[in-house]
């Protein structure tokens, strides 16, 4: 790839979806406009609280799962799927304070062909199986059905969603339009393997797993799952990688695959227990998703974001940006790069986030802070990494 190719928008893929932004700029933005969620009235209509509803999914990693199977015959890797759906749902409501109860439905769009009953069967255990599980870790969610469709026509393998509803208090509701430029930003990993994790997280999470995909992995796989790739693309883009799912990463004693394939880590238990001590402390928190450490520059107002004590790169953003010859502004743009939630709060507060995350065995650092940008009106990132210096607005 040369230097000045934005790989991920060759694959068809935006961190930032400008479109999709324009496309519902002119909609009401909830009563808390400036919030990470949108918020809109109470479902019964009580003037001191309010709703939310979110949807998302693991987007192309469930692709990436069914090629996972196809070469182990590993059905249980869906399960980390399903959790990547109800987690970038969850946490994203989280960023907000919600931490009542949540209702959650699954919805599901397959072609028969590939993806069988039983593998129908075992995703949908798992939205039960994970809604328990985190009801054990003190977030009750309670799964209420969804729906699965046979849609071969415009699904290729399999697309694995979820939605989420819950109430709160207004008092309760954390706005990022309230961070500060004198905040210190809180970065809590993504990576390693926290208490409540069955085994060692990669850090990668749901986001630009085209680009991790298709740079990872060797061009043998684009012959053997035709229907794992948008057949529009320049066969140069298609799996373009050096590694099989297979092949070990020792550092980690993860498969490249298994790596790719880490669920989605949930802030849930560490994030719960830190609101009810900081809520009216915390004047933000930013999950970093889609637009990786980028995703700063659609919150707040005439802040610059400074980020210039990140943790050392997880292994598996090594790996894919070694491979796929990415340049590391982009990659700082796709990917959470090590921390994929972020609190922003004074310092005074920052050591005791920190010792409530590492009850959980997840690391936490102050990695930036907040300052006020040249305009009022325009956020700003700026990334001091090992790699480089990078700006983004």
């Amino acid at each position: 790839m040369g230097e000045n190719d934005n790989i991920y928008s060759q694959l068809g893929v935006s961190s930032k979806k400008k479109d999709v932004h324009k496309a519902i700029e002119k909609f009401d933005k909830g009563i808390f406009p400036g919030s990470f969620c949108k918020i809109v009235e109470d479902v019964n209509d009580r003037k001191d609280y309010c709703s939310i509803f979110h949807a998302d999914g693991a987007g192309t990693k469930s692709s990436l799962a069914y090629m996972y199977f196809r070469e182990t015959g590993d059905m249980d890797i869906f399960r980390g799927v399903v959790r990547d759906a109800i987690i970038m749902n969850i946490d994203d409501i989280l960023c907000v304070g919600a931490t009542g109860c949540m209702f959650l439905s699954n919805n599901l769009g397959r072609n028969s062909k590939f993806i069988s009953g039983e593998v129908i069967a075992t995703i949908i255990d798992e939205y039960y199986e994970y809604s328990k599980k985190l009801s054990e870790l003190g977030l009750n969610v309670i799964m209420c059905g969804g729906e699965t469709a046979d849609v071969g026509d415009i699904v290729k393998t399999v697309m694995v969603d979820a939605s989420v509803f819950t109430n709160m208090k207004r008092s309760d509701v954390i706005d990022v339009k309230n961070i500060k430029s004198n905040d210190v930003i809180v970065g809590i990993a993504s990576f390693g393997k926290a208490l409540y994790e069955d085994e060692y997280n990669s850090g990668i999470g749901s986001n630009g797993l085209t680009l991790a995909r298709h740079g990872t992995l060797s061009h043998e796989y684009f012959e053997k799952y035709p229907e794992c790739y948008d057949q529009n693309l320049d066969e140069k883009l298609v799996f373009f990688g050096k590694y099989k799912l297979t092949d070990m990463i020792k550092e980690i004693n993860l498969s490249v695959g298994k790596a790719l394939l880490s669920p989605t880590r949930t802030y849930a238990p560490i994030l719960t227990e830190i609101l009810k001590r900081y809520r009216k402390e915390i004047h933000g928190i930013i999950h970093n998703t889609g637009g990786g450490q980028t995703k700063n520059v659609n919150y707040g107002k005439g802040i610059n974001y400074v980020k210039n004590n990140l943790f050392s790169l997880p292994k598996i953003f090594e790996i894919i940006q070694n491979s796929s010859e990415t340049q590391w502004k982009e990659m700082y743009s796709v990917f959470n790069m090590g921390h994929r939630m972020e609190l922003f709060c004074e310092e005074s507060i920052a050591k005791d986030i920190q010792r409530i995350a590492k009850k959980f065995n997840v690391e936490s650092k102050i990695i930036g802070h907040c300052e006020k940008s040249a305009s009022k009106n325009k956020n700003l990132v700026e990334i001091n990494s090992e790699f480089g210096s990078f700006k983004y607005n």
